[in-house]
This record gives C-alpha cells, sequence and structure tokens, in this order.
C-alpha cells in the first residue's frame, strides 16, 4: 500500500481497517472495514485516507499521480475479491466512490454510483446479465451523478428531460422506462453533458475514476459542507476519506431493491427496526426523496430471509457499536448487502429514550448514558407544540420526520429563509424535497414541508439533526416553485401566508395554531435525575413569582438563586402605591406607603416560600432606579396638557401629576446602569430595605408551623465593603428584633458580584458576607465597558461576525475579563472562609459552555430562568464528565 518518504499510509483495504481508526479512514471507512471484520456482509473495497485528501487540498493533482498505482493496485484487489474485471471482461467491475469523513456530515459531500460504464462496457454488461433495462438505467445514473459531482453542471436540465419523458409515456416512476426510452435519455444526457462542460463524456474507466476520486476529495471543501461544519463546530482540517467499492445492484431486478433503516426509532426511540426502502432502486433514490418509499416493516412480506437477516445484523452492529445504527442496504437477486453503518443521528426525545433504555437492557452505563445527551438536544427536547386546547383542523397530513410544532410565513426559497430569519420573521420552509444545498435554509427556518420523501430523506436527517420540526412525503400538496403557489385541501396559498406544522404527528394546518411547551417525560426525568447524580453544581431558578416558582420545581430546580423584588411592585394596584412612595418627601408618609406595600410583599414571599419550602430562595433587596417606576414623562407632560386644556390646572390631578413629573425630572440620569440604584438606594432610603427585610422575616416565621424557613437576603450593586457593613448593621438589628420572639431564627446575608472593584475586595467582603452570587449580565458590561442594550443593537453581531470576539458576551462568558474577575473573586472570598458559598444568577447561568466554567470554579449553584434548568442540570452532568 502507498506510503510517502515518511512511512504515512494513504490506502487500507477494507481488510486492513477498523473502527478505531475513524480520524484515518473516515466515519464511513472505518465502519465498513469493523463491519467486514465481523462477518457483515460488506461488498469489497478499499479507502483513500483523509490525510489523502488534505494532501490532495495542498499539493494538486501532482499528488493523485503519485497514489495512482496504488489506488490501480487496489483496483485489482477488488477485481480479485468480486471475479470481476474492472473496465473490460464478460462481467465488468463497476465501482462506487463515496466520502467518508471522520464526523458524520449526512448528505453534505458527493457520492458517485456506477462508475466504470461506457458505451462498450454498457453492451458487454447486457450480455452477460440478459437485463439490458437495468444495465441502461445504470448508465443513465452515472451519467448524471457524475455530470454533477465531477462537472459540478447540477441536476436540473437531466431532472427535467427525465420527468418530460416520463410525462411522454404517461409513467410516474422511474423503474417503468422501457429500453428504449432508455437509450433516448442516454443520448440526450450525454448531450447535456456536452453542452454544459464543452467536452464530451469521458469513455476511459480509469479516467472517470480519476476525475471522481478529485470530486470527492473536493466536496470537502464545496459551500453546503462549509457552511454545515460552520453549524456543527466541525473542524476544517479533518479532511474527508473516499471509499471506493465494488458495486452490488438494487436496480438489476424485481427481487432486487435498497433501503435505509435504523435499529430503533429515531424519533422516539422505540427498539424496533425502523426504515423505509424502494423495490428495483439503486440508494440514492431513498436518501434523495425522489420517490416516497415503502416502510420497512412491509419488506416480511416480500423477502421475510432478506428481513429476518436485516433485524439479526441490525441487533448485532447495534450492540457491537453500543449505540442506535443507521444502516444502508442492497439487495441484489435476494442477497442482502451492507453498504454502510454509523452512529444515527436521532430527536431529541430518541436521544434520551434511547440512551436510558440502553442502561436498562445492560448495554451502558449512566455516565455513557449521559455523555449521549448534550445541552443543546435537551434545549430541542422543550421545543414546542401544538396546543391541546387550540381548535384547529388538519389540510394535509405527511409523515413525522422530526418532532416539535412551529408557525410561520410560507417561504419557497432556502436563501429566503435565512433573509427572513435574521429579521426575526419565522418561516416554514416548502420544498418538493430538500437537497443538501438547501441546508441553510433548513437551519434558518421554524419547520420544514416537503411533498415528497421519507423518514431517512435529506430533510428528516437533517431536521431531526438539528431539533427542526420537519414533515415529508406530504403528498397532498401542490408545490408550483416557479410561481412560489402551494395548493392544499383545494386551498391556494402564496409565499408570505401563514402555515403550522406538526412534525409529532405529521399534521399540517393553514393558518395559525397556538403553541404550548412540551412536558418532561417519566424517561427524561430519570435521565435528569441521573444527571443530577453525577454533577457537582446544583441548579437553581431565577424566579420572581409563586408561578416561575412552582414552574422551576417541576423542571428540578434545587433553589432560587435570584427573586427580584422590584417586579413584584409592577402590578397596577401596587404600581401605585410605589409612586406615591417615591414621589413622596416626607419620610412618614413615605413609610405609610411602604407599610403597604411591606404587607403586599410579605404575601408574596409567603406564597414563594409555600411553593418551595424549605427549599433555599435568595432574595435580592430592590435594584433598579426608583424612576424606573414612574410613568414615561413625555407622558406626564401630555396629560397635564390635556388637563391645562380642560382648565383642570388647579385640580389634584393636575397636581399629583404635576408632583410625579417634578421627581421623575430630580431622579434623571446621564447613565442609570451605574447611578442612584441597588445599595445606594438602600443606604439613602434606608426605609425601603427596611420595609423589605421585614417582609421577608414575616414571611418566614407566619409559615414556622409548615415550614423551618432560613431566609437568604442578597444586597445588589455592592462596590465598598464599608456599604456593605452599613446595611448589614441596620438589617442585623431588625433581625434581633424578630430574634425576641423566635430565638432560632436563622438568616443569611449575601451580596451580588457585579463590579469588578467587589472582585478585587471579595476577601473583605466575605468577611462580612455569608454568600456571593455572580451577577453576570452587570459583571459583563461594567468589566467590559459595555451597554448591553446600545452594543447589541449597534455593533456586537458584526464584532461576531468579523472575529473580533468569538460570541456575545452577554450570551455566554467572557472567560478572558469576566472569567478573570469571578476566578478572583472566589479565590479571595475562600482564602478567607474555605467552603464560602458561590453562585451565578446571570442569564449565563443557563449557558452550557458558562456552566463549564463554572464547575471549573467550584460554585456550588447556577441559576437560570426556569425553562433553562433541563438543560442546565445537563451541561452540570457534563461539565462533571469532562464533556463541555
Amino acid at each position: 500500500m502507498m506510503k510517502n518518504k515518511n512511512t504515512v499510509r494513504f490506502m487500507y483495504t477494507f481488510d486492513e481497517g477498523r473502527a478505531s481508526m475513524r480520524s484515518v479512514l473516515g466515519g464511513k471507512g472505518a465502519n465498513l472495514a469493523e463491519m467486514s471484520s465481523i462477518g457483515i456482509p460488506v461488498p469489497p473495497g478499499f479507502t483513500l485516507t483523509t490525510q489523502a485528501c488534505l494532501e490532495y487540498l495542498n499539493s494538486g493533482d501532482s499528488f493523485i499521480e503519485d497514489i495512482w498505482k496504488d489506488v490501480i493496485s487496489g483496483i485489482g484487489y477488488l477485481e480479485d475479491k468480486s471475479g470481476k474485471t474492472f473496465g473490460a471482461g464478460k462481467n465488468p467491475l463497476l465501482v462506487s466512490v463515496r466520502s467518508g469523513a471522520p464526523v458524520s456530515m449526512p448528505g453534505m459531500m458527493d457520492t458517485i454510483l456506477n462508475l466504470g460504464l461506457n458505451s462498450e462496457i454498457v453492451q458487454a454488461m447486457i450480455d452477460y446479465s440478459g437485463n439490458e433495462r437495468f444495465v441502461l438505467d445504470c448508465y443513465r445514473r452515472f451519467i448524471q451523478m457524475f455530470s454533477d459531482v465531477v462537472m459540478r453542471t447540477g441536476t436540473n436540465r437531466f431532472e427535467f428531460a427525465l420527468e418530460r419523458k416520463k410525462n411522454e409515456l404517461g409513467i410516474s416512476y422511474d423503474f417503468e422506462l422501457d429500453p428504449g426510452t432508455l437509450r433516448v435519455l442516454i443520448d440526450d444526457f450525454r448531450s447535456i453533458y456536452r453542452q454544459q462542460t464543452k467536452s464530451e463524456f469521458p469513455e476511459d474507466p480509469e479516467e472517470q475514476l480519476k476525475m471522481a476520486v478529485k470530486a470527492v476529495f473536493n466536496s470537502w471543501d464545496n459551500q453546503r459542507a462549509r457552511t454545515y461544519r460552520k453549524m456543527n463546530g466541525i473542524d476544517d482540517s479533518l479532511g474527508t476519506a473516499v471509499n471506493i467499492v465494488a458495486m452490488v445492484y438494487g436496480n438489476i431486478s424485481e427481487d432486487s431493491g435498497t433501503g435505509v433503516c435504523f435499529s430503533r426509532s429515531p424519533s422516539n426511540g422505540e427498539k424496533k427496526l425502523y426504515g423505509e426502502y424502494l423495490l428495483n432502486a439503486q440508494g440514492e433514490d431513498v436518501v434523495a426523496g425522489i420517490r416516497t418509499p415503502r416502510d420497512i416493516d412491509s419488506l416480511q412480506e416480500y423477502f421475510p430471509d432478506v428481513y429476518r437477516d436485516l433485524v439479526n445484523y441490525a441487533r448485532t452492529l447495534e450492540e457491537h457499536y453500543l449505540d442506535m445504527q443507521d444502516i444502508e442496504f442492497t439487495v441484489e437477486k435476494g442477497k442482502l448487502y451492507i453498504l454502510q453503518t454509523r452512529t444515527g443521528k436521532r430527536s431529541a426525545s430518541s436521544a434520551v429514550n434511547i440512551a436510558v433504555d440502553m442502561v436498562s437492557e445492560g448495554l451502558i452505563d449512566k455516565e455513557t448514558c449521559i455523555s449521549r445527551v448534550g445541552p443543546d438536544q435537551v434545549e430541542m427536547l422543550l421545543h414546542d407544540q401544538f396546543d391541546p386546547k387550540a381548535d384547529y383542523s388538519a389540510a394535509a397530513s405527511g409523515l413525522p420526520a422530526s418532532p416539535g410544532a412551529a408557525v410561520g410565513k410560507i417561504v419557497f426559497d432556502p436563501d429566503e429563509a435565512v433573509t427572513l430569519a435574521e429579521e426575526g420573521t419565522p418561516v416554514i420552509l416548502v420544498r418538493p424535497e430538500t437537497t443538501p444545498d438547501d441546508v441553510h435554509g433548513l437551519y434558518a427556518a421554524a419547520g420544514v414541508l416537503t411533498s415528497r420523501g421519507g423518514m431517512t430523506s435529506h430533510a428528516a436527517v437533517v431536521a431531526r439533526g438539528i431539533g427542526k420540526p420537519c414533515i415529508t412525503g406530504c403528498e397532498g400538496l401542490e408545490i408550483d416553485l416557479e410561481q412560489e403557489k402551494l395548493r392544499i385541501s383545494g386551498q391556494e396559498l402564496s409565499k408570505g401566508d401563514i402555515l403550522s406544522i406538526d412534525g409529532t404527528s405529521g399534521i399540517v394546518v393553514v393558518g395559525e395554531v397556538s403553541l404550548s411547551q412540551a412536558e418532561i417525560t417519566d424517561k427524561f426525568e430519570r435521565f435528569l435525575q441521573w444527571c443530577d447524580e453525577t454533577a457537582s453544581l446544583e441548579v437553581w431558578a431565577n424566579a420572581d413569582t409563586p408561578e416561575d416558582a412552582a414552574r422551576a420545581r417541576a423542571f428540578g430546580a434545587k433553589g432560587i438563586g435570584l427573586c427580584r423584588t422590584e417586579h413584584m411592585f409592577m402590578a397596577q394596584e401596587r404600581l401605585q402605591v410605589m409612586q406615591q412612595m417615591i414621589i413622596s418627601d416626607n419620610t412618614d408618609v413615605r413609610r405609610e406607603h411602604l407599610s403597604k406595600l411591606q404587607s403586599m410583599q410579605k404575601e408574596d414571599f409567603k406564597e414563594i416560600y409555600g411553593v418551595m419550602e424549605e427549599e433555599p430562595v435568595i432574595i435580592r433587596l430592590l435594584d433598579p432606579p426608583l424612576h424606573e417606576f414612574l410613568p414615561d414623562r413625555q407622558e406626564l407632560k401630555r396629560h397635564l396638557s390635556e388637563l391645562e386644556k380642560l382648565g383642570a390646572q388647579e385640580s389634584d390631578e393636575a397636581e399629583s401629576v404635576r408632583k410625579t413629573l417634578e421627581k421623575s425630572i430630580a431622579l434623571e440620569e446621564a447613565n442609570p446602569m451605574l447611578g442612584f440604584r441597588g445599595c445606594r438606594l438602600g443606604i439613602v432610603h434606608p426605609e425601603i430595605y427596611e420595609m423589605q427585610v421585614r417582609a421577608i422575616l414575616d414571611a418566614a416565621t407566619e409559615l414556622r408551623r409548615d415550614y423551618r424557613i432560613t431566609p437568604y437576603i442578597m444586597i445588589p450593586i455592592v462596590m465598598l465593603l464599608e456599604e456593605f457593613t452599613i446595611l448589614k448593621t441596620k438589617i442585623e438589628g431588625i433581625v434581633l428584633q424578630y430574634k425576641k420572639e423566635y430565638p432560632d431564627l436563622e438568616y443569611r446575608l449575601g451580596t451580588m458580584i457585579e463590579l469588578p472593584r467587589a472582585a478585587t475586595v471579595a476577601d473583605e467582603l466575605a468577611r462580612e458576607a455569608d454568600f456571593f452570587s455572580f451577577g453576570t449580565n452587570d459583571l459583563t458590561q461594567t468589566t467590559m465597558g459595555l451597554s448591553r442594550d446600545d452594543a447589541e443593537a449597534k455593533f456586537l453581531r458584526k464584532y461576531v461576525e468579523i472575529g473580533l470576539l468569538p460570541f456575545n458576551p452577554f450570551n455566554s462568558l467572557d472567560l478572558k475579563g469576566v472569567g478573570v474577575m469571578m476566578e478572583m473573586a472566589v479565590t479571595k472570598a475562600r482564602s478567607v472562609k474555605q467552603d464560602f458559598s458561590c453562585g451565578i444568577c446571570g442569564e449565563h447561568g443557563g449557558d452550557p459552555r458558562s456552566i463549564s466554567f463554572c464547575h471549573s470554579l467550584g460554585l456550588h449553584y447556577v441559576s437560570c430562568s426556569p425553562y433553562r434548568i433541563p438543560v442546565a442540570r445537563v451541561a452540570a452532568a457534563h461539565a462533571s464528565l469532562g464533556k463541555q
């Protein structure tokens, strides 16, 4: 086998490879070699390595010439194994040339079938097989695939010629084409090739092979492959292998066929063979979605022995690889061949169900189970569904290819889907079928709907992998791409009309259907419990209402890491009291209003404590500047002007509006985010924090008959130790009053770390505080010198696009800046108190990458919005396993 001067091998036969050589042979080549070694019926073949791809892309044609003698020796190996001759003889050898990257990229690169045919060999094969239609069908397929993959002509003109012939004959399927028509089509195809490439179709099989190898290597760098790698975080430097395999023919006779199956359902994880096949067809027909295939179960009726063998091989492969397998197969005259196996792409719900089931079956352990389901998949699992209470009628139904529901405007063009999605408009991408060139549109769309194709078609596989709702094979649709029209159940819809799809049931609805959140299943709950057992970080919730708290507990929160008291003042009847308190200049009057608010806040806290029982609830004292509770200034001016026009300028109402306006102007700040807020309010107006602390203690003590609650009180925007100690002294004084009646009352007092200066004096603060909570939203603003609203609106996206920032720092922690501040604070705090409690309550608490960093710092908890809790629980477990 070929080696260069540095002894790097560029070719391996299937007899020489193993599954462990994935990085060298690519996933497809490694798995074909492994299957061959365990007795699975695989056609003979050999693999040109990923390193060969990289060498070719670097050196060009000269490298192909260097290794070509070894390619020819590989062909000789295939001839010995198959008993056929490449490019000559009575029984000519044809090969497939297939890509195979180390990381699964279904449909993104290129494949050529039936390579080795020319006019002379076509006749030899007809004479040998006695099946003229089969041989001519292979040749017309080869011309089209070679033209598309090698010469980049596209397939449109070939497909148009094919459809025109079928329409002339009044037939629907390719296998109905008679030999005479196929000969005419071959002439047409060769003519299209000549017109498109300005050259004749190559007759020399060796030249065909050389051109095909180059083309498949080049496919690693095509636009759709680059897009897929970027969207899935795949390294551009991996390269693709090329697999050259002896052809077996699913289109040779009626007792032949081709199909794709999964060892378990990729949609819901059910343990049964799941897939599709076509009789008298070649492999690309299934995944291309050109014909709607038959369900795999019906294979028992046509070929019971083949079906039995397929079930057994699927089980063998699953037990060998210890994971659900995606298997491509061909049946040639009743004999089964396995053409590929790989770890199957699956929906998020299927990933959970399969992983949990495999633990129960003893195939994998809990840690492997957890590693099989990523935080991103859990996020998909919480996709919307049609609201069970919604009233709608199905206009059509298709195959439920990828679960979840979506509502959006109809678009027919994938480029337009991207444009509208970037503008924030949800769209449903509607196509007869999708191709790898449409992948950017699938990523952008809220959902995907095709009129052709099956559960293993391109649209289905990609949609499941990225968590998009998808319906395929919806044959009740009539799609006119040129006019951008869709006819369904007698209705004609146009681009921009609203469509709703349910990829779980396959239902299509004209118009908008209200959506609801998915529920956590028993298996999902069991999986999350295993995650909690594995993780060192606890997951808490940001929750401001009893409803939020209940939702958080339902999702598995172990506490509330941030209860924002200011949100409780926003109800209209409370807001009026709050506004009266703010505009009052008399401390006694202000206390009267605060007394009313205290009663209201106490009831809020009691409800939240009641939901959380004795789990920790960290309540943050008032944080935002007071002007945020006042009416809009321009609205106040308009109101006052209207009163003056009515002659009511001296009325009590006008006086109230005037005082409110004056107070709003007095409280105006040039930069409120860095202004009169947080603990600064509590120091200047101590009665506000006093009211809130009493409300917290009242709520905790009034529930003592049912729960023994330890209140956690958190002070925001601390920059000085002296700020914290002033407020701590006041709070301790209030607590002492309550301890007269409740001597065993305990509480915890902490601060948010939101300012770089607080991080630098964290050791001083830790001597006085019981805990820290990193408010990373504000800490990001103050560390990076960013105003979030302005930065996100004006330039952050551009910074990410051009690579100045790897991501939006408000979505995922800036480890070099904000992360350093956090690490400094934790280190300083624990130098004073070894087990000092630290957590995070910014939005980053629900981001898997940020959670991994929090784990590395040894934080005790992350706190996030209720709907992010399942994602955070899985991310925390992955961090413990070192998977992030």
